[in-house]
C-alpha cells in the first residue's frame, strides 16, 4: 500500500481502523515517526516486537490523547508525573508510572510501569482521536525502525525502511528530529532516563526540584540501550577536523568546522543550533549511510546543557 497522506481525514480514518484491527501502522510525531499498534491488545502489540526485531522485554512508549486518557493505563497521575504532564503535555515528554496490572503488559515489556506521553503533531492527535473513537485506548509505538538502528523523521525513511506492506500516514519531516525526553516518576524521586529537546532545566524548573542521578531507578525505558540509533556505517566522534585520518576518501563527515582532509571527504555542515542539528541529526546520518561510506565521523558537540539530547544520541550511535 502506498504512503497515505496524514492531513486527509479519510486515510486517518483508515489507519484508525486498521489499528482497532489489531494491525500496525506508522505516523508521525513531533519527536520520530512511530511503528504503532492498539496497546490495549498484547498480541498486536507482539507484533511490533516481530517487526522491528526488538527484545520482548524492552518496553514501548504509549501514546494517548490527553491525562484523562493515561488514566486507561496507570491508576493515577500524581506528584512529578501530574506536574509534567500538565507542563508539557501534549508535547515531547513520557513519563513513566504505575501500569494497571490488566493493561499493556505485552507494550510494557512485562514490567509494572509503563512509557505515557501525549503527542503533539497533529496528524498523530488526528489519529488518536479516530482511533478513541473506535474504542482504542492508547497506541503504542516505538520508532518506526529496525531495533538499534537510525530513527526515521520523514514517511520515506519509514517506507524505505519496512516496505510498502507496511502503511505510513505521512504527515511531513518531524520537527523535533530526536525522541521525547523520559523521566522516570514510578518511584522516589524523578529521574531523566533520556534527554529530548526539552532542556533540563525546563523540566527541572516544572518539577520545582532537581532531578535525581541515574543510578538512583534502574527502570528499563526505550532507547536508553548503550547502543542504539546506529547507521550501518562506523560513527566516530572527534574533536576537532585535524583528527580526521589522512585517507579521506572512504569517510563522511558532519562537522562545524568545514575539514581539509586530503582527498575531500563527503562533508555536510552541522549548525551551531542544537535545536537545528537534533531536528536535521537522523536524516543526515541516513544520507550520509546512503551513500555507502565505511566511516562516518561527527564532531563532538558542545558541552553545553542545551546539546544533551543530540550528545546522547551520538554517543550511543557511537557505541555500537
Amino acid at each position: 500500500m502506498p504512503v497515505l497522506d496524514g492531513n486527509d481525514p479519510a486515510a486517518v480514518d483508515s489507519a484508525a481502523r486498521r489499528i482497532a484491527a489489531g494491525e500496525l501502522v506508522a505516523f508521525p510525531t513531533e519527536t520520530v515517526y512511530g511503528l504503532g499498534a492498539r496497546a490495549d491488545d498484547d498480541a498486536a502489540a507482539a507484533r511490533i516486537f516481530a517487526v522491528k526485531g526488538r527484545p520482548p522485554d524492552h518496553p514501548l512508549i504509549v501514546h494517548v490523547t490527553d491525562a484523562a486518557a493515561a488514566l486507561a493505563f496507570t491508576p493515577a497521575l500524581q506528584g512529578a508525573a501530574r506536574r509534567l504532564v500538565d507542563a508539557f503535555w501534549p508535547g515531547p515528554v513520557t513519563v513513566i508510572v504505575a501500569r494497571r496490572p490488566d493493561r499493556a503488559a505485552a507494550a510494557a515489556g512485562g514490567l509494572p510501569t509503563l512509557g505515557l506521553r501525549s503527542p503533539a503533531h497533529p496528524v498523530a492527535r488526528a489519529l488518536l482521536a479516530r482511533c478513541a473513537a473506535l474504542g482504542v485506548a492508547g497506541i503504542a509505538a516505538p520508532s518506526a525502525n529496525r531495533f538499534g538502528r537510525i530513527s526515521p523523521t520523514r514517511a520515506a525513511h519509514v517506507a524505505a525502511e519496512f516496505g510498502p506492506d507496511l502503511v505510513v500516514l505521512d504527515g511531513g519531516d518531524c520537527a523535533l528530529g530526536i525522541e521525547s525526553a523520559i523521566v522516570d516518576c514510578s518511584a522516589g524521586e524523578p529521574v531523566l532516563l533520556r534527554p529530548g529537546t526539552l532542556a533540563r532545566a525546563e523540566i527541572e524548573r516544572a518539577l520545582g526540584r532537581p532531578l535525581a542521578g541515574l543510578g538512583a531507578i534502574t527502570a528499563r525505558a526505550p532507547g536508553t540501550l548503550e547502543s542504539h540509533y546506529a547507521p550501518r556505517a562506523r560513527l566516530r566522534l572527534f574533536a576537532s577536523t585535524a583528527a580526521l585520518p589522512p585517507d579521506a576518501g572512504g569517510l563522511a563527515v558532519y562537522s562545524r568546522e568545514r575539514p581539509v582532509a586530503a582527498g575531500g571527504p563527503r562533508w555536510r555542515a552541522m549548525p551551531a543550533d542544537p535545536l537545528a542539528v537534533a531536528h536535521e541529526l537522523f536524516a543526515v546520518l541516513r544520507d550520509l549511510d546512503a551513500r555507502g561510506v565505511r566511516e562516518i565521523w561527527v564532531e563532538q558537540p558542545p558541552d553545553d546543557p542545551r546539546w544533551e539530547g543530540v550528545r546522547d544520541r551520538l554517543r550511543r550511535a557511537a557505541a555500537a
